[in-house]
Parts: C-alpha cells; sequence; structure tokens
C-alpha cells in the first residue's frame, strides 16, 4: 500500500505542470552553469593543472559545483513540490478519506514521501546526465562523482522530510512553502555562522553540526563519512515522526 499510495502521488506530480515547469527549469538553469564552468575549465583551468600541488581535473572544476549549485536551487525548488503534499488534502477534504482507508499513519506518510522523493530521485537523475556525457569526451573521478551524487540525494530527501512536515501543519500549501523554505535557510544561515571565525567554539560546534551544507561538504571532498549519512538519516526519520504524529492528533481529532 505505501507504494501504491507514492506511485499515486508521483503520478499525481508529473499530472501537474508546475512539476513539469520545474523540471525545465532547473534544467535550464543548470545546464547554463554547467556550461560556464566547462568553458572556464578547458580555457582557463586545464592549462594550469600542472600548477596545483594536488591533482586536480574536470571533476574537481566542473562536476562538483554543478550538484553544490544544484543544492541551492533545490532548496528553493523543494517547497514548491512539498507544498501541496498534505496541505492540499486537508484543504480539500480529502485527508478523511484516507483515514478511513485500511492505512496508517506511517503508511500514508512514507507513501507521500515517497513519491516526493521519487520525483527529485528522476530530477536528480536527468541533470547527472551532464556530468555522465563527460566520459564521451574524457574521463572523470568516478568515486568522487558518486560520493557528491550520494550527498546530493540525501540531501534532497532530507529537504523533502522536512517540507512533507511542514505540509502536515497547515491547509494552505503557500504556507508550507514559506514555512519549509524559512526553515532551509535557516540551516543555510546556521552553516554561515557556523563558519564565523571569531565565534565561541562551543557554538562553532553545535551551529557547524546542525547544518547540512557542513555535512554535504565532506561528500563534495570525495568522503563519505558514516557519520554525515548517519545525520542525514536522522533528519529523515525524525521529521517524518513528526508528521506522523501530526496526523494522528488529526485523526484522533474527527
Amino acid at each position: 500500500m505505501i507504494f501504491t499510495l507514492a506511485a499515486r502521488e508521483l503520478r499525481s506530480l508529473f499530472l501537474s505542470p508546475l512539476a513539469w515547469s520545474i523540471i525545465a527549469v532547473v534544467q535550464i538553469i543548470l545546464s547554463l552553469l554547467f556550461m560556464i564552468a566547462l568553458q572556464d575549465f578547458l580555457v582557463t583551468q586545464q592549462p594550469r593543472l600542472h600548477l596545483y600541488s594536488m591533482p586536480l581535473g574536470v571533476t574537481d572544476f566542473v562536476v562538483v559545483p554543478l550538484y553544490n549549485s544544484a543544492s541551492i536551487v533545490l532548496m528553493l525548488v523543494v517547497p514548491l513540490i512539498t507544498m501541496r503534499v498534505i496541505s492540499e488534502e486537508r484543504r480539500s477534504r480529502s485527508l478523511a478519506l484516507l483515514f478511513s482507508a485500511p492505512l496508517s499513519m506511517t503508511e500514508i506518510v512514507l507513501g507521500k514521501y515517497l513519491g516526493v522523493v521519487a520525483f527529485f530521485f528522476i530530477m536528480t537523475f536527468i541533470y547527472s546526465l551532464m556530468p555522465i556525457s563527460l566520459l564521451l569526451a574524457g574521463s572523470i573521478d568516478l568515486g568522487l562523482f558518486f560520493s557528491i551524487l550520494l550527498g546530493a540525494l540525501l540531501m534532497v530527501c532530507a529537504f523533502a522530510a522536512i517540507g512533507v512536515f511542514m505540509s502536515s501543519l497547515t491547509n494552505q500549501p503557500t504556507i508550507a512553502a514559506i514555512s519549509t523554505f524559512g526553515a532551509l535557510l535557516l540551516l543555510w544561515i546556521i552553516n554561515m555562522a557556523g563558519n564565523n571565525p571569531g565565534g565561541d567554539d562551543g557554538h562553532f560546534n553545535v551551529l557547524s553540526y546542525l547544518s547540512m551544507l557542513t555535512h554535504y561538504e565532506s561528500f563534495s571532498r570525495g568522503i563519505i563519512n558514516t557519520a554525515d549519512v548517519a545525520y542525514y538519516l536522522l533528519v529523515i526519520i525524525t521529521f517524518m515522526v513528526l508528521s506522523v504524529r501530526r496526523l494522528d492528533s488529526d485523526r484522533l481529532q474527527r
């Protein structure tokens, strides 16, 4: 039933012109950034590779910046997709039908979450074709590529979990989108505050640990740290549990 609900959610997303518009805009933006980075590498960076003390290549100058830019773009896009996941059901009063179905609150939340995550996985696969296309003309650091790809997938899963939770709090999709964007932007601000060299060491450690971007940096360096993976999984589980509890509260009120 979870996968049936996920398939239904994914199908409803692709029936919406908003989803197709978002995919198109994201692809255009990332394609332009990819071409700019590739041109800069070929014209400026490649002739100077011998000057670097560390062995660097096209993966470092083109692929890594592409995924770094994608993480920022997705921080803006995720709220637009997740805002209707539960809030629209509540506003249209179809949430009561889900409550009456032979589904637990956990199955409802997981089904909707997996549908949204599948959409973002498809989007990630599409723009990942750009760095993969570099294999046609040369080689890339596959270890670094798969590391940053894993980091990007974990980050978007965490973003989506926060978005689903925010959508469960209100019956207004716009409010859900703004709340999700605010939460994700707060994570960005925390990362900036955590990197403040003049800050207190204790605050530095706490703020840096809370920031998703801090944990993402390890993946962008080709380091798959189990602590970073565990952090993203903890964020996902936490907001999934909060969403389930929110729907349980709604069901009991009925």
